[in-house]
């Protein structure tokens, strides 16, 4: 029976990586995923700045640069009385990408295996093997039903909100929330964008729009959880309604043309304990938010950046896997609560308070501030900074004094 250093469930954008990057280390690494690539999943496509950082740092920005996919300079998010606009990133790392996954997963899938990684598509994880409450392996079948067990130092679950290697270890979640959004989304073609990612928030709904490759637009609409089941009747009719909120937008979309079907989920948020005997999670499999901010795709890089550095130090020495696997927690939790917080607010969809509005109306007002803002939202600011009381009251003093 095989033995390998590691085995990662999922090979989509905290799987791959993870791989690659052990894989680049020395080690002997195996990526099962029931999918083939590439293949399209449910997702917001967004990669913000420090998403496409990760990308720099491995080799594989100019991959999606090249792909087709156009780049992204500016983010709006339109109130309604007032548009908040600005950039991003950094003046390092200034442009976000919104690829298809059918793109983006395949190019980490082949940078895996460049680097080293065994790839196994099309083959299905029905559990784990345990040895004295230690996990030591995974069982699974491929799509012809040929069924197989393969043994390694260390099993990543890497396998997304559903995560099997999640609920075969029971995985302990805390900081748990309801799912609090209904997002769907598709895409049109004949849209101009002007390289900018469109967020619309009106009360009870909200809406996005980025370009994305082959010249096509993603576009996305949602509303809160409690109107799940009265909308869910006619989905297609409650999206179209919705983004004749955003009438500028709206207008545009007539122009165009609806391209593929509409597609969407619901997401609970969560974290859970990413680590034990044998086992680690990464990814979504490990923490999980709502999808308004986009935060997914960076997350994931992040997150398998860290977690291939600690094992890294693990497998090197095993007594200290504890150690390192907590700090590997610890270090995730401390970078992602603020916006979590954030994101899981942003979710519900009700309107801001009138001192919220203030600061908002005030951010719109400034460039800098605007600059801020948007770079909140795209991660490379902690909200808990943005908020800070002398940061607020910078705002409000800069908003008085428009650019």
């Amino acid at each position: 029976m095989t033995k390998y250093d590691a085995i990662i469930v999922g090979a989509r954008c905290a799987g791959s990586p993870t791989a690659m990057l052990l894989a680049r280390k020395g080690y002997r690494v195996l990526v099962v995923d029931k999918a083939r690539f590439p293949s399209d999943t449910i997702s917001t496509h967004v990669v913000h700045p420090l998403g496409m950082a990760a990308l720099a740092r491995w080799g594989l920005r100019d991959r999606v640069v090249t792909s087709g996919c156009p780049p992204i300079h500016h983010y709006s998010f339109d109130f309604g009385p007032f548009t908040i606009r600005g950039m991003p990133g950094t003046d390092d790392t200034q442009l976000a990408y919104c690829p298809r996954r059918t793109v983006l997963d395949k190019l980490l899938v082949n940078a895996a295996a460049d680097a080293g990684a065994e790839i196994r598509e099309g083959f299905s994880v029905d559990g784990l093997v345990f040895e004295d409450d230690r996990v030591v392996g995974i069982q699974g079948h491929t799509k012809d039903g040929t069924r197989t067990s393969e043994r390694a130092s260390i099993v990543v679950g890497a396998d997304g909100r559903h995560s099997r290697v999640a609920d075969a270890v029971a995985a302990v979640s805390y900081n748990d929330k309801p799912a609090l959004l209904c997002g769907y989304y598709t895409y049109y073609s004949g849209v101009p964008m002007d390289g900018t990612f469109e967020t619309f928030i009106r009360p009870a709904r909200g809406m996005a729009a980025a370009p994305t490759h082959d010249g096509l637009t993603l576009v996305i609409a949602g509303w809160p959880i409690t109107e799940f089941e009265a909308n869910k009747k006619d989905v297609e009719g409650n999206f179209l309604r919705t983004l004749e909120l955003a009438p500028e937008l709206a207008e545009r979309l007539r122009a165009g043309r609806r391209e593929e079907r509409i597609a969407g989920a619901t997401v609970a948020n969560y974290f859970r304990k990413p680590y034990g005997a044998g086992w680690a999670l990464v990814g979504d499999a490990g923490y999980n938010r709502d999808f308004i901010t986009a935060q997914g795709i960076t997350d994931a890089f992040r997150d398998a950046e860290r977690c291939a550095s600690a094992l890294d130090e693990a497998l090197r020495r095993p007594p200290a896997f504890e150690t390192v696997m907590a700090s590997y927690q610890r270090a995730r939790d401390e970078r992602v609560t603020a916006i979590y917080e954030l994101t899981t607010q942003l979710a519900m969809l009700e309107p801001p308070p009138a001192e919220m509005q203030q600061l908002f109306a005030a951010v719109a007002a400034n460039q800098a501030s605007s600059n801020a803002f948007v770079r909140m939202q795209a991660g490379g600011l902690s909200p808990t900074e943005f908020f800070a009381p002398e940061h607020v009251a910078a705002i409000m003093a800069a908003g008085s004094r428009p650019d």
